[in-house]
């Protein structure tokens, strides 16, 4: 089990996790929009959150800026939250719009005010687990969506459960974070959500 946990490390890395939301989104929405688009709504999702940050953070690690694709330091990773703050911004205000994507728009939203509030606490040396945060705030969408459509989404919402259990347990046993940074991470990706919740069911 010690050799397969680090694996959830990798497989929910923070990167993918915009690319899961809008795979969850299309789950419960496909109906509505075109083979072709929903193709497109993916494709825009992947270049903005994950090509162009795997894109910089082979540039940082070129300039030795970067030890890992894990930022395990603190002071590592204010320039990586700056790049994917930047990037979510342009992805709700040019492409994931709240007039055509109503539910996805929230929860980009989200995550930009939970990548912002990582990014204040980098400030204060305060380090905040990035895979809980994460693969959080996709549990709360979930259990949005299951909501927003009364369809019964019980079996996501508990594999996501597991999955941030496996998480944590990842994070803990690389030994890359303690109890309490993942607890910080698991509020920060959860509050927003949950905040945003009142603005969209």
């Amino acid at each position: 089990m010690k050799k397969i946990l680090p694996l959830f490390s990798y497989l929910f890395h923070p990167v993918f996790i915009s690319v899961y939301a809008g795979m969850l989104y299309l789950y419960f929405n496909g109906n509505y929009f075109s083979s072709k688009e929903q193709f497109f709504v993916l494709l825009q999702i992947t270049i903005m959150t994950v090509c162009l940050p795997v894109l910089f953070y082979l540039l940082l690690r070129s300039l030795k800026k970067i030890d890992s694709v894990m930022a395990f330091e603190v002071s590592q990773r204010k320039v990586p939250l700056l790049l994917q703050s930047f990037l979510l911004i342009v992805l709700l205000r040019q492409n994931i719009t709240i007039e055509r994507y109503f539910e996805l728009h929230f929860f980009f939203l989200g995550a930009l005010m939970s990548t912002l509030l990582a990014l204040v606490l980098v400030f204060f040396k305060v380090k905040a687990s990035l895979h809980q945060l994460a693969i959080s705030s996709l549990t709360v969408f979930a259990f949005g969506l299951s909501v927003y459509h009364q369809i019964g989404g019980i079996y996501v919402l508990i594999f996501l459960v597991l999955i941030n259990g496996f998480v944590a347990s990842s994070r803990l046993e690389m030994e890359a974070h303690t109890p309490k940074e993942l607890g910080i991470g698991l509020l920060l990706g959860m509050i927003p959500q949950l905040l945003l919740l009142r603005l969209w069911l």
